[in-house]
Order: C-alpha cells, then sequence, then structure tokens
C-alpha cells in the first residue's frame, strides 16, 4: 500500500474515548451552573407562591412590595435631592 491511508479500529476508538472525554469534562462544568439554576428558580417559584398567599391573606392591607428591583407603582409623600457641586 503505497501512499494509501489506513485508519485502524485503533484510531477510530481513541478518536470515541477523545470526543466523550471532552463531553464528559463539559458536563462536569455545566452541570453545578444548571444544579444552581434550577434551584434558584424554585426557590423564585416558592417565594411567588408565598407572596400571593400572604396576599389573599390579608384583606385589608395593601399588597407587599415589591421584591428585588421593580419599583412601587404607588406615589411616595416625599420628595429627595441631590446635591452636587455644580449646583
Amino acid at each position: 500500500m503505497n501512499g494509501a491511508t489506513l485508519v485502524s479500529m485503533n484510531a477510530l476508538t481513541d478518536n470515541f474515548v477523545g470526543i466523550l472525554t471532552v463531553l464528559g469534562i463539559f458536563v462536569a462544568v455545566a452541570l453545578p451552573s444548571l444544579i444552581g439554576l434550577a434551584h434558584e428558580r424554585r426557590v423564585d417559584r416558592q417565594l411567588r407562591e408565598a407572596r400571593s398567599r400572604a396576599d389573599a391573606h390579608r384583606p385589608g392591607r395593601g399588597a407587599l412590595p415589591p421584591a428585588g428591583g421593580e419599583r412601587s407603582s404607588r406615589a411616595h409623600g416625599f420628595v429627595t435631592t441631590t446635591v452636587t457641586a455644580h449646583s
């Protein structure tokens, strides 16, 4: 066999093992973050459910303030100002 390329079964096995190794490393790196994301989503869902139950059991009171960076739509009875050096 002059100049012919012969692919042995050993080379195919080595390639397959290499692909599985890379996939295994990818799963090992990505799995903890995916588990954490699922946990955060479950906690957020539980908090929303608890908030809606609390709102349902408080008939004379307003809703709880929004969580996180969300702003309330009700007006506040005060005004804030910022004083800077060029004011």
